[in-house]
């Protein structure tokens, strides 16, 4: 940490009002905020690609009473919206915090549609809260997505794009509204229809030469582009070092590394951390995350070390929620590539069983609860068990209905098969009277339409992945050979603790006290959502409102 005595005895290589710290979404909100406030601003990015983890998402944004949801019909109450939160949330965050989310969410979403037009969305249709059964809970849902996005508008940028997890066959795009239908495309009308109109789509992009892109891919695209109209410049390649400060301990500067020297920026108006968490950082996992949850195994950028927390850190910014993660049920194939497990968990006939062969927690429950109940009871490992009647009808791990599964997913253990649920506990390691007997009380409770045990099916969210052609469509049963084990673990998509934050995005001290000119957002800061998750796109959403309300703050401008 530089000093202001320090300061004044070194020369400035560059000034601007605001350098924003990540090129997320959180940060690239920020920076198109900073613009529009009449600040000259600038993105610095660690890695040589753009986009951080919010390019590997699903790209969906939760943020109740924004312009597109209004438009859809769907409109809250202030009190429904801060009694949800308060239910999902409860005490763990500042009060403060959750009416500023509550009150600035609609208005960034509104300022971004007023910017730029490229910044357009679609209503997540159907797409339930995660607790829809909590006070002022939606089933229908307060998430909404991009639309899709040809890349090739980005021309020279697009290269530089941090590309998504899995390649998609040439013209293929999909955006979330629509994966739900396609994943009954076995078993609805509404599926078929669904997979005629996304292939005769991609046959139209490839006729076209188009770049489409769905999801956060969508998200980013859509940003930089809009970055760039405003003639924002990114900086790829320039890792933070430190937040330089005065003698008062306020945020005066940055230093960072530029083509392999250190390169020191003056900031007029401010510093924004959004650098994402520290999810690929070992050390840190070890340190912080529970038991279970150490291992890097992360959907999220393994550029996220970290660096922006730590160097908030040294500066005297207090931190929270540094023990939890954005936890997802995930495998990783051979090869390195991570899935995550969102809807297979709903799949009817199928069970997630522990090591001891017992089930342990609603399967289709929302994956930060799922992966807070397995941390707790340590249970590892744990199985996916499902049917052949199961994989001819769903995907399952990216591979479609009925397709075969790779020889390389059985020979290091991922995946195994047998002709006998006996046979596979065998393989599995686990006492085959005792799967039998968990997969036979499962049975019991599919046929009667009623989870006994841990209540499956019977929120909303559960079922939105479930088949909707059956009485209740997570319950079905285990009954037609062969049998499969996926082995699963906890992942996450990214780490939820992070730097203290007031209502302006300002970071605190441990005594609470702000350091003026030095901001946090997104997986840099604690969580806003605190140890749960409202909806899907409860870490896109509030990363973009904070990243607006802390350019807005800096700008001179503080909503109520």
């Amino acid at each position: 940490m530089a000093t202001e005595n320090q300061e004044q005895q070194q020369n400035w290589d560059h000034e601007v009002d605001l350098v924003v710290v990540g090129s997320g979404c959180g940060g690239l909100t920020a920076a198109l905020t900073g613009a529009d406030g009449g600040l000259d601003t600038l993105v610095v990015e660690k890695a040589d690609v753009y986009g951080g983890t919010t390019a590997l998402s699903g790209g969906n944004i939760w943020v109740p009473n924004n312009p597109t949801l209004r438009r859809a019909g769907i409109v809250d109450s202030r009190e429904s919206v801060r009694a949800y939160l308060d239910a999902v949330v409860g005490n763990r965050v500042p009060s403060a915090n959750i009416d500023k989310l509550i009150d600035a969410g609609p208005q960034m979403l509104e300022f971004l549609e007023r910017s730029s037009k490229h910044m357009v969305f679609q209503y997540c249709t159907g797409y339930s809260d995660y607790h829809p059964e909590k006070p002022g809970g939606r089933p229908d849902g307060r998430t909404i997505e991009p639309l899709p996005f040809n890349m090739k508008k980005l021309k020279e940028d697009q290269k530089n794009q941090r590309p998504g997890a899995l390649a998609t066959p040439a013209g293929l795009y999909i955006t979330s509204k629509e994966f739900v239908k396609l994943n009954m495309v076995m078993r609805t009308w509404a599926g078929k229809r669904a997979a005629i109109a996304t292939g005769l789509r991609a046959v139209k992009a490839i006729v076209l030469r188009q770049h489409m892109e769905t999801l956060g891919q969508a998200l980013v695209g859509r940003l930089r582009l809009a970055l760039k109209e405003a003639g924002v410049p990114l900086w790829l390649s320039t890792p933070m070092r430190e937040v330089i400060t005065d003698e008062s301990g306020n945020a005066i500067g940055l230093l960072v590394s530029k083509d392999g020297k250190d390169f020191r920026i003056r900031t007029r108006k401010g510093v924004i951390l959004a650098a994402g968490g520290f999810e690929g950082d070992a050390a840190m996992r070890k340190q912080y995350l529970l038991d279970g949850g150490q291992d890097v195994f992360t959907a999220g950028s393994h550029d996220n070390t970290g660096d922006a927390i730590v160097a908030g850190e040294k500066v005297g910014g207090a931190l929270d929620l540094m023990d939890d993660a954005w936890w997802m049920p995930s495998f990783q194939r051979p090869g390195g590539v991570m899935h995550v497990l969102v809807s297979e968990r709903s799949v009817p006939p199928s069970i997630i069983v522990d090591g001891a062969g017992n089930r342990f927690t609603n399967e289709a429950s929302p994956y930060v609860t799922f992966v807070h109940a397995q941390l707790a009871g340590k249970h590892d490992p744990i199985w996916m068990i499902f049917d052949g009647k199961a994989k001819s009808r769903y995907q399952i791990g990216g591979l479609l209905p009925g397709q075969k599964f790779p020889g390389s997913w059985y020979k290091p253990g991922l995946l195994h098969s047998a002709d006998s649920v006996g046979a596979l506990a065998a393989k599995i390691g686990i006492p085959a009277d005792q799967l039998e007997a968990t997969v036979a009380r499962f049975n019991r409770f599919a046929e009667a339409g009623h989870d006994d045990d841990f209540g499956r099916g019977e929120s909303a969210y559960d079922n939105y992945y479930g088949d909707p052609t059956l009485p209740e469509p997570t319950l079905d049963t285990l009954e037609k050979a062969p049998y499969y084990a996926i082995r699963m673990r906890a992942g996450d998509l990214g780490t939820k603790g992070g730097l203290q934050y007031n209502a302006n995005a300002q970071v605190l001290r441990t005594d609470g006290s702000v350091i003026e000119g030095l901001y946090a957002v997104g997986n840099t800061s604690a969580a806003v959502m605190g140890n749960d998750y409202a909806g899907a796109g409860a870490t896109i959403g509030p990363a973009m409102v904070f990243g607006f309300v802390a350019a807005r703050h800096a700008a001179g401008h503080s909503e109520s």
